[in-house]
């Protein structure tokens, strides 16, 4: 049972990176696009480059906190993580005061490489090696559902009323409140974790031995399903960043929405495709079993993706908006769960560095660079402030829907149990 101090830090934190990580995703993009070039390769390179970045760290700092937890404990990975997520997030615009261009754009990509250090090894390993520390099989659904709820809530600030923010005050400011408060909040949350009773153990193998020896014959199959799940996440992630990265591209300049009508859309998609189905969904997670879950998100994520390509009207895109982000949430409660009850016990933050590897490096190299590809290829040129410019149609949707299908293929190969080792 999780007291009530650990809950507001679970709540704070889990808060913070998914609102840091949101305003990397859209933002980061939208401000280079906007302010730097309308061209969508840098983008596609800073996502490439700053995905390495997430994964190296990842993995090497969440196996250095596994092997040091038991002297310090997680806690001073995610406090010296969380505030230096929170200076570089608000370093991050001064990129546009270096020229040339092909300056602008190296010193973007190098500020996003640094914040995503900082970010992936507090929050992607090491955040999350401590949720599977507190939790159980019983109740890690419904922690999982908690933290897509605040996922949601954060994305709801980013695309509901971030936009409105940048239009009031610009994209400086806007960075700066945002680095201010994953720097504030995380400094102060972090202070809340209690750390959970780790074994006194020694290591038997070195550091990087404990890494290599991981990727054995034995080690894989003594993993299998974890492998298989791994695979799935990859699989879904790379149909996903085929258009991710460009959602609010699509929505500004081929749907041509204002920005306020864009916010209502998103917003309201949000609230009752994210927020409101998070926790039901993290229940049934824990009821009906991490597989079938998983099975239904990938069919329902296809149709609801499909359906948005279609639509152009306000209601017809908050209707199908909401058909393809709840979809989102279950597959990520399930698979959240699912990896976490999957975690060799001493080496949780390991493994989540390599769910990293799998659910960032291995789908933000090539699904964005496929959506960029679709939309230079396909997309329609233009002119944007004298430069040219692709802006990206519905193509990039379509494509994704389709491709969301493959992750069906590992995770039925994952080997039958019975509902209660499954789920759990």
């Amino acid at each position: 049972m999780l007291n009530k101090r650990t809950w507001i830090a679970l709540i704070i934190l889990g808060f913070l990176g998914a609102l840091a990580w949101g305003v990397e995703n859209q933002f980061f993009n939208t401000f280079i696009y906007n302010n730097i070039t309308p061209d969508p390769r840098p983008i596609s390179w800073m996502v490439a480059s700053s995905a390495v970045v997430a994964t190296l760290a990842s993995i090497f700092m969440g196996a250095f906190s596994d092997r040091v937890r038991n002297r310090w404990g997680r806690k001073p990975f995610l406090l010296i993580g969380y505030l230096g997520w929170g200076i570089t997030t608000a370093l991050f615009p001064t990129a546009a005061y270096f020229h040339p261009i092909g300056i602008a754009v190296f010193m973007a990509i190098l500020f996003d490489c640094v914040m995503t250090f900082f970010g992936s090894s507090a929050n992607d390993s090491v955040f999350h090696a401590y949720v599977a520390d507190i939790t159980t099989t019983e109740n890690r659904g419904k922690v999982m559902g908690v933290l897509e709820i605040l996922s949601w809530v954060a994305l709801l600030f980013v695309y509901g009323g971030a936009g409105l923010l940048i239009d009031a005050l610009g994209y400086f400011p806007f960075f700066y409140i945002v680095g201010g408060m994953v720097f504030i909040l995380g400094l102060i949350s972090s202070s809340l974790l209690q750390e959970s009773h780790y074994e006194r153990t020694v290591p038997t193998e070195s550091y990087f031995k404990s890494i290599i020896n991981t990727f054995s014959w034995k080690s894989l199959k003594e993993n299998r399903d974890f492998l298989y799940l791994l695979f799935a996440i990859t699989l879904w992630g790379i149909a996903q960043q085929i258009f991710f990265p460009y959602l609010m591209i699509y929505i500004q300049h081929y749907l041509k929405i204002e920005t306020l009508q864009a916010s209502i859309i998103i917003f309201l998609a949000i609230l009752l495709g994210g927020i409101a189905t998070a926790y039901p969904l993290g229940m049934l997670v824990d009821k009906w079993g991490r597989k079938k879950v998983a099975l239904i998100a990938i069919v329902a994520e296809m149709i609801g993706l499909l359906a948005f390509s279609l639509s152009r009207s306000l209601i017809s895109l908050i209707l199908t908006g909401i058909l393809w982000l709840a979809p989102i949430s279950a597959w990520t409660i399930a698979t959240g769960a699912w990896s976490k009850d999957l975690f060799p016990e001493d080496k949780r933050g390991q493994f989540a560095g390599y769910l990293i590897l799998f659910s960032v490096a291995l789908t933000m190299i090539p699904g964005p660079m496929i959506g960029s590809w679709l939309t230079t290829t396909f997309g329609i040129h233009s002119v944007l402030d004298g430069q040219e410019a692709y802006i990206p149609t519905s193509l990039i949707f379509q494509v994704s829907a389709a491709a969301t299908l493959l992750a069906a293929i590992p995770i039925l190969r994952m080997k039958k149990t019975s509902q209660t080792s499954q789920s759990r």
